[in-house]
């Protein structure tokens, strides 16, 4: 065992806790394995304590919450069904078959319960059971039965590594587990079994340890195993934190992000909406929000411009074959929108008299992009090609899962496509990975850190040598950590193809998202037989990086959006200047200075309703303008204007030439500028 190992018979006392020392230990990793901390180990095993704190640790308490909430449900009402109760990020739900929708008094009423069990101090009792038995066990609950013929051999360790045929089931490989079923038991302290799930595990040792970090957070309908022809279940939110203190941080957080909410803040401030005669996860971009992606879109293509990227246009929509060769319709197809038939003839009568041509909506862009490549004899002193294009694509999205701009049926990627000698792959990758900071910088992200995934060790589950995967892997490792940034290296994450680095970024209010990958890929440029000429006059083949820095420009102005909660800087927002005469009589004055800002490519509008003046200054600072401009009978007399800021402070007496430069200063640096002291 290790030197933190646990004693090699763990036991429980009768107060529901293990004999371990520190309190904060939830679970134990055996050999590499998540196990309950009543786990018996052996001298010869590693052994090592998850924290509640920890990401594992946070899973297990979530897991456990989702339990006692399902208890909780069905001591109130005793003919609700099980679904499925993973933990998720921040939280947990549970899913349940009822015949009355959930409502806020059922909350509060199995709240109280929930209170109950947790200072009932039930064990979470784990026991392995065949096939047979579980079904006799858990006849009266129809979807947990529909779980026990998925369960597959094990993949991993961890409350939500996959199973193969259940990772396909959200949520499933926490209740059927991998190669065995298990069923837990929570045990009173009279050791009577008052409760029971089909689950994999692990758990905390005793309702107890959940404590009084928990909330529920929301009702929902969710249909079960995510398909709209199943029935249609009912789901509780929850989340869980260790202390009551992390509870209401995690609260406070959660306001502060419903304030900034990209689907709320894009109805007020006029920028994007989603028309129900167009379709769900379908966007249409108002003016506003047209200039800002437009600012985005050009910023990006004079950066990779100068970065020596070509950019290239290609269609929505490809024949099947295109799909066939690339293997998405194999591996992708319930991603991908149905066919569109194309050329198909029929009788009078209605009958086929030719046969069509299937074409799809794509997917992705990268086959196209391998076409372009492909159009030609390449050489060596072709290489690196860099493939760059804001390709819209299609994803077949199911409703549940849309979500404003972060989750969308059509989506616009800045997509490239690098193809390499494998000498190149170092450089061209570190390259590639400084270029992504670099923009993600300019558009005032700083917090970054990178995920290095790796192969699975299972020999099956990718392609490629041995050697492909070894000097991939050590090339990406050496450019993630020579940029001096956090690196995380995750085994068995890795495509089936080759290694990725994930690029991740914290927002304002400390939320981390996934933005840039940078993933290598030698089997599209097998499966298109792509090769090219080398030094010795031999044709090989190149190796390919995918490439998206946004991941997709909705989502990733969505992301900004949330991060500055509407107020841009300068270069970005929709409108950066506002002039208020302070009465009709100065608009003349005031329209000039306009004017020259609006020649000078500024976006810059003359105010001249008949709002009175401290309207319009409101009125402009709810829609977060940046400037506002503002003269009177003074700043007339004296060639000057008055600056006004999204705080309130202002900036009087400025001369006309100073106040330009600075305001042309302000978008050239790509500064925030909120307040006076902010405009140099």
């Amino acid at each position: 065992m290790t030197d933190a190992a646990l004693p090699v018979d763990v036991s429980y006392p009768a107060d529901g806790f293990t004999l371990f020392p520190d309190r904060s230990v939830v679970a134990l990793r055996v050999n590499g394995e998540l196990r309950d901390l009543a786990t018996k180990v052996e001298q010869t095993d590693a052994v090592e304590p998850v924290g509640i704190d920890s990401p594992d640790g946070l899973n297990i308490l979530r897991h456990s919450a989702a339990h006692v909430l399902a208890q909780a449900v069905q001591r109130i009402n005793p003919q609700a069904n099980l679904g499925i109760g993973p933990p998720v990020t921040d939280g947990f739900y549970y899913d349940f078959g009822v015949d009355e929708p959930f409502t806020p008094e059922d909350l509060k009423a199995i709240k109280k319960e929930m209170e109950r069990i947790v200072r009932e101090g039930q064990r979470f009792v784990r026991r392995v059971v065949t096939d047979e038995e579980a079904r006799a066990e858990l006849a009266d609950e129809p979807f947990k039965l529909e779980l026990i013929g998925l369960k597959g051999p094990s993949t991993g360790s961890g409350t939500e590594a996959a199973t193969s045929a259940a990772s396909k089931v959200e949520g499933a490989s926490v209740e059927v587990g991998a190669g065995e079923l298990t069923i837990y038991d929570n045990v009173n302290r009279d050791g009577e079994t008052v409760w029971k799930d089909l689950c994999r595990g692990p758990h905390v040792p005793s309702t107890r340890m959940i404590g009084n970090g928990w909330a529920l957070t929301r009702i929902a309908g969710a249909y079960w195993r995510g398909s709209e022809k199943n029935p249609q279940l009912q789901r509780i939110y929850g989340t869980a934190w260790p202390t009551k203190d992390e509870l209401r941080a995690y609260e406070e957080r959660l306001a502060e992000a419903a304030k900034r909410d990209h689907r709320k803040l894009g109805k007020e401030l006029d920028l994007f909406s989603f028309p129900e005669e167009i379709g769900s996860g379908l966007s249409v971009w108002h003016p506003r929000g047209g200039v800002v992606r437009q600012e985005m879109e050009q910023h990006a293509l004079r950066r990779h411009r100068a970065a020596g990227y070509t950019y290239v246009y290609t269609p929505h929509i490809s024949k099947e074959d295109l799909f066939l060769t690339s293997n998405h319709l194999v591996t992708y197809k319930d991603g991908m929108f149905p066919p569109i038939v194309m050329d198909e003839e029929r009788d009078a009568d209605g009958h086929v008299t030719k046969e069509g041509q299937d074409y799809y909506l794509k997917p992705m862009n990268c086959p196209m992009h391998i076409l372009i490549y492909k159009e030609r004899a390449r050489s060596y002193r072709d290489l690196p090609m860099r493939l760059a294009e804001n390709g819209t694509v299609y994803r077949n999205e199911l409703s549940g899962a849309l979500h404003g701009l972060t989750r969308v049926r059509g989506f616009t990627q800045d997509d490239s496509h690098l193809f390499v000698t494998p000498e190149q792959l170092e450089e061209e990758t570190t390259r590639v990975l400084e270029f992504v900071i670099s923009m993600l910088r300019d558009f005032g992200l700083e917090d970054f850190e990178l995920e290095l995934s790796m192969r699975d060790d299972e020999k099956s589950k990718w392609i490629g040598s041995d050697d492909f995967w070894e000097y991939s892997t050590n090339a990406l490792r050496n450019v993630a950590h020579a940029s001096g940034l956090k690196v995380t290296e995750v085994p068995g994450e890795a495509a089936f193809y080759g290694p990725k680095i994930d690029l991740k970024t914290k927002d304002a209010i400390g939320r981390t998202w996934q933005l840039s990958t940078v993933q290598v890929d030698v089997n599209l440029p097998e499966r298109f037989e792509l090769e090219f000429t080398d030094r010795d006059g031999q044709k090989k083949r190149p190796i390919m990086i995918h490439r998206a820095l946004f991941g997709s420009i909705e989502r990733f102005f969505a992301i900004l959006l949330e991060h500055y909660a509407g107020a841009f800087p300068v270069w970005l927002a929709p409108l950066q200047v506002i002039g208020i005469p302070v009465a009709e009589e100065y608009a003349d004055y005031l329209g000039e200075i306009v004017t020259r800002l609006r020649e000078d490519g500024v976006r810059a509008e003359l105010d001249t309703s008949d709002e009175r003046m401290q309207k319009k200054i409101r009125t402009h600072t709810t829609q977060k303008v940046p400037l506002q401009l503002i003269a009177g009978e003074q700043d007339r007399a004296g060639g000057t204007v008055s600056f006004r800021f999204r705080d309130g402070t202002q900036l009087n007496g400025i001369p006309v030439d100073e106040a330009i430069r600075r305001i042309h200063s302000s978008i050239d640096a790509k500064t925030l500028v909120d307040s006076a002291d902010d405009l140099a």
